[in-house]
């Protein structure tokens, strides 16, 4: 009979403490992100079966030093920036940033922005998703990214555009210890005539 009641007893504390551990549930839709990554690689997947004609223009220090032209199976390579970027739609980011959703009225986008809770812990400083209303048929016009990476020597800081059909720019700015900062801009632009 004592076995039977140590063997409740356990049982019971057992309910208990897993009872009280708290369970990491699956994110509802309302707290997934966007999944950004996603998205740009079916616009790279998009361009990589198109007929259209790829031009890459670069600038250092705000001028204009080059434009060259791409074959449509460079596009991919040239987009790494974007396709190397962390994937916060992956649940291991979920808790990790915080959402704000805001209606800009002067540009017409409503405006999903995502920003860490630890700053100096993520890479990515700031996303944000623009989308133009237009019910049922709403459009993600623009992709914007901050993004620093650093080491012990440098740091390089990125501010990606990703415009949606059109084109994506990519803005470096590296500091080295006691120099000036180098300010690198490239755009590359595969569709002139989806202008809005």
């Amino acid at each position: 009979m004592k076995k039977i009641s140590q063997s409740l007893f356990l049982f019971h504390v057992l309910v208990l403490l897993f009872s009280c551990k708290e369970k990491k549930k699956a994110p509802t839709e309302a707290e997934k992100y966007f999944p950004v990554l996603s998205f740009i690689k079916s616009q790279v997947a998009q361009v990589d079966t198109s007929l259209y004609s790829i031009r890459k223009i670069t600038y250092i220090d705000s001028v204009r030093t080059d434009t060259t032209h791409y074959k449509r199976e460079q596009f991919r390579e040239l987009a790494a920036d974007f396709l190397n970027l962390p994937d916060l739609a992956d649940p291991k980011y979920q808790g990790r940033f915080v959402e704000k959703r805001t209606f800009d009225t002067a540009l017409n986008r409503a405006m999903f922005i995502l920003e860490p809770l630890k700053p100096e812990e993520e890479e990515i400083k700031r996303q944000e998703v623009l989308i133009r209303p237009d019910p049922p048929n709403d459009k993600i016009t623009n992709i914007i990214i901050d993004y620093i990476k650093g080491n012990r020597d440098s740091s390089i800081q990125k501010k990606l555009l990703w415009q949606v059909d059109r084109s994506f720019q990519v803005t470096s700015i590296r500091q080295l210890p006691g120099q000036k900062e180098i300010i690198s801009t490239y755009k590359v632009i595969w569709n002139e005539e989806d202008n809005e």
